[in-house]
C-alpha cells in the first residue's frame, strides 16, 4: 500500500496531455546535443571498456565522469573454489579491456590471494560479510575502490547476486551490472 501523499501514478485531474507533452519537451530540452568527435571519442571508450555504447552513455550520464575501472566479485568471474583458474572467455574479455582498472573481491571460500593471483586483476580483497552493517559495508567496500586513490563514482561493480548490487548502492559507485551483461558483449 502507498503512503500519504502517494498517488500511485494515476493522475485524474485534467490536462493530464498537457503536462505530458511539457515534461517530454523539458526533458529534450535538458539533454544535450553532442558533437559527432565527442559521440565517436565515447563510442571508443565504451569499446575500449567492454561496454556497449548504450550502457555507457547512461553511466557516464548518471555520473558526470568517466569510468576507469571496475570490481568483479568471484562470483561474477565465476572463480568459486579455491584454486580454480579463471574461464577462458572471461579472461579474454578482461584481458582486452583498455585503460581500466580491474580489481575483484573474493567471497569465502575463495581467498583475496587467490582472487588477487588471475592475472588480468590488479589487486583482490575480501568481501564484506553477509553479517556486516550497512555502514560497516559501506566503509569496506569504499576503502577497496578508492585505494588508489581514485574516487568510488568512477568504478563499476559486475556482480551476480543482490547482496553485491547493494554493494554498489553502499559505496555509491558510478553503477551495477550483472555479469551476464557484461560478459555477454
Amino acid at each position: 500500500m502507498a503512503g500519504i501523499g502517494h498517488n500511485s501514478g494515476r493522475v485524474y485531474e485534467p490536462g493530464k496531455s498537457w503536462r505530458t507533452h511539457v515534461w517530454t519537451k523539458a526533458r529534450k530540452d535538458l539533454m544535450p546535443t553532442l558533437p559527432i568527435e565527442v559521440v565517436r571519442l565515447r563510442v571508443k571508450r565504451a569499446s575500449e571498456l567492454g561496454l556497449s555504447y548504450k550502457t555507457y552513455a547512461g553511466i557516464r550520464a548518471s555520473t558526470g565522469h568517466d569510468l576507469i575501472g571496475f570490481l568483479f566479485s568471484n562470483n561474477a568471474l565465476q572463480v568459486l573454489r579455491e584454486g580454480q583458474p579463471l574461464a577462458l572467455d572471461r579472461a579474454a574479455k578482461l584481458g582486452a579491456l583498455v585503460r581500466t582498472t580491474c580489481r575483484g573481491v573474493a567471497h569465502k571460500p575463495v581467498t583475496p590471494t587467490h582472487l588477487g593471483s588471475l592475472p588480468v586483476l590488479s589487486a583482490a580483497y575480501a568481501a564484506p560479510a553477509f553479517s556486516d552493517s550497512w555502514a560497516a559495508m559501506r566503509d569496506r567496500m569504499r576503502a577497496m575502490i578508492t585505494a588508489g586513490g581514485q574516487p568510488a563514482d568512477r568504478f563499476v561493480i559486475v556482480g551476480d547476486t543482490a547482496i553485491e548490487r547493494e554493494w554498489a548502492e553502499a559505496a555509491r559507485t558510478a553503477g551495477y551490472l550483472q555479469a551476464d551483461q557484461f560478459f555477454s558483449r
